[in-house]
């Protein structure tokens, strides 16, 4: 199906910086009803309403241009990066709405193509797919809204995490630099395949898997990469220590970085987070990875330090590529270090 081919333009890659978008927030008015119980003011993954003081319903939408020029790769990828959003809360989707745009003269095979890679996954998270809404657009774009459930109880929120807890990371970095750099042929096709099943693998397990252990905050790694998610868990209250030689990195990640494969998403990653982290290790191609967008990225959690080894233990046994890669302490002068 060499002729069925998308434009490589997006992912998460796309999405409008983190600063833009508070500015734009703060202006919007809103109404916020009782059971509303967690909105866009915590920039959560998802939204929370509260059911019966029991049960919570978890909503969610995620879409974007593609990353990889293969339709159905796409609608896999695309997703399985919406559905993260619901499993970042430590919740189960239920059901899911397809999002289309489309070019009016575009070929029916590829959208069929997309929708049946996004199908699939929807599927392999056990929710139904029930919808959805399309319209034409000279590019394409596709996602889903989602709709999960869970205990009041154990809701995970992305800015709760406690001092001396470890951070885990359950997907390796870099996705964006190996499949730009696969573009113009510097990763290699073992290199690019090894992004894409990173991009295309649930987390469903690691959630699942996580939900045993006491975690105290969680967040998926998508376009902000993995420093500006973990900034907005830490907010004002605390500071990160990262190990730098623990931290999960696709292979060809860093090398695309130094051949200096850039992301314009990357750079204003930079810009937003760089004030607030101070690297202790001389390695540039590191500082990419980490502000690097990540496109269906892996959670990253906060866990009782007791609990770390264990958990991390039972993922990687269940074939997760985690990593603890840091501890929460109270606010230095700087939100994180890398060392």
């Amino acid at each position: 199906m060499d002729d069925l081919k998308l434009e490589v333009c997006g992912g998460c890659n796309a999405k409008i910086p983190a600063g833009s978008l508070d500015q734009i927030l703060k202006s919007i008015p809103n109404f916020k009803r009782k059971d509303i119980l967690v909105g866009y003011d915590s920039k959560d993954d998802s939204a929370v309403i509260n059911v019966d003081d029991k049960t919570g319903i978890i909503t969610s939408l995620d879409f974007f241009p593609p990353m990889v020029s293969d339709p159905y790769i796409f609608g896999q990828i695309a997703a399985a990066n919406a559905l993260s959003d619901i499993y970042a809360m430590g919740a189960d989707p239920i059901c899911a709405l397809n999002i289309v745009a489309f070019p009016e003269n575009g070929s029916i095979k590829i959208l069929e193509e997309i929708l049946r890679g996004g199908a699939d996954k929807v599927i392999e998270a056990r929710a139904s797919l029930v919808g959805g809404h399309s319209i034409h657009d000279p590019k394409v774009k596709y996602g889903l809204t989602v709709i999960g459930n869970t205990d009041l109880n154990k809701i995970w929120q992305n800015n709760t995490p406690r001092v001396k807890d470890k951070l885990i990371l359950t997907k390796p970095l870099g996705v964006t630099l190996v499949v730009n750099s696969h573009s113009v042929d510097i990763a290699t096709d073992d290199e690019y395949e090894n992004a894409v099943s990173s991009m295309t693998k649930l987390n469903k397990d690691s959630k699942d898997i996580l939900s045993k252990y006491d975690v105290s905050s969680a967040t998926d790694v998508t376009g902000f990469g993995l420093l500006g998610h973990l900034l907005e868990m830490l907010g004002e209250k605390y500071t990160a220590i990262l190990n730098s030689e623990k931290i999960p990195i696709l292979p060809g990640a860093k090398n695309a970085a130094s051949e200096f494969v850039f992301t314009k998403g990357g750079q204003r990653n930079r810009k937003f987070a760089e004030k607030k982290v101070e690297f202790q290790v001389d390695d540039f191609a590191l500082e990419e990875v980490l502000y690097d967008p990540q496109t269906s990225g892996g959670l990253l959690v906060s866990v009782n330090r007791n609990d770390a080894e264990d958990a991390l233990k039972e993922l990687r046994e269940n074939g997760v590529c985690a990593s603890i890669i840091g501890e929460v302490y109270d606010k230095f002068e700087k939100s994180v270090f890398i060392v």
